[in-house]
């Protein structure tokens, strides 16, 4: 693992820890823990997340969690995929292997097989699979992102090793303050570095191809809820993307949050005490009612 991925687990695993600090899982949620999706162990553990009054089959969002690809479980999102469940959906928060033990397509093949258990288990647990929605942040957005082209798009499905659900569609998806495009080119930040942790040739011209959802989105990708914030080291890597879903009339919504006064950091929405959050988030879930 690189200096960059050990520093930025410690400094994640601290700045998580002091926002969490004093949250819980709201009653009116029901959480079912530890349900197993694949092969790997601890790494393909899920939870589901379940309004308990609300009226069944549910419609369902599944939860890429961001991390740099080097960092993060499910426990790490517990508190922002149980609120998000509280709005009348279930909720899928699954852990996947990380990076650099497991290179890229690891934690693809893991989503890959989150949305397969959704599909063949969604009757067990009163989900509608003909409702799927999701979300993702940081390089969870980028998994998301290309997991929705791979749906859409078969010429770049072809290039991964495994087959998507048959049947499975997305009704729209949550961007957030994502990476769309990578460019190792002169560049000492720390995606880059983080990009050579992740990928088996350290970032070939054809990986960088592959893993950027900015060149593969297509007039089929979701309807797209693009947000970004005042502090988010990553805001200029959502115009474009947004550009380019609206030049390819995706049905797109773009957010930027807070202002000068009021900075608004990288995956601010993950912090359920900001009130802020809880107008992205309710934002985001006002956005998807439009697909049910």
């Amino acid at each position: 693992m690189s200096l960059t991925a050990v520093l930025f687990n410690l400094m994640a695993l601290k700045s998580d820890r002091k926002r969490d600090a004093q949250l819980k899982i709201p009653p009116s949620v029901e959480a079912l823990r530890d349900l197993s999706y694949g092969p790997h162990g601890r790494w393909n553990l899920l939870d589901l997340y379940l309004p308990r009054e609300a009226e069944r089959p549910l419609p369902v969002i599944v939860s890429v969690h961001g991390g740099g690809w080097v960092y993060g479980t499910k426990e790490t999102y517990r508190y922002y995929c149980s609120d998000l469940a509280r709005r009348g959906f279930a909720v899928v928060n699954f852990s996947y292997r990380l990076a650099p033990k497991n290179k890229f397509p690891a934690a693809m093949e893991d989503t890959n097989e989150a949305f397969r258990w959704l599909t063949e288990n969604a009757g067990q647990y009163g989900l509608d699979a003909s409702r799927v929605f999701a979300v993702g942040d940081s390089a969870g957005a980028q998994m998301l992102g290309a997991y929705a082209c791979i749906l859409t798009d078969p010429d770049y499905a072809a290039r991964y090793p495994f087959r998507a659900p048959e049947g499975l569609k997305l009704r729209a998806v949550a961007l957030n303050c994502g990476v769309y495009q990578v460019s190792l080119s002169g560049k000492r930040d720390a995606t880059a570095a983080l990009m050579r942790d992740v990928l088996p040739g350290g970032g070939t011209p054809e990986e960088l191809d592959t893993v950027s959802v900015l060149r593969h989105v297509t007039p089929g990708f979701p309807p797209a809820f693009v947000m970004t914030g005042s502090g988010d080291f990553l805001a200029e890597q959502a115009p474009p993307l947004v550009e380019r879903l609206k030049e390819l009339s995706v049905e797109t919504e773009y957010r930027y949050y807070g202002d000068e006064q009021k900075v608004l950091g990288h995956v601010f929405h993950c912090n359920q005490s900001m009130p802020e959050a809880t107008r992205c988030n309710d934002d985001e879930c006002a956005f998807f009612r439009r697909f049910l």
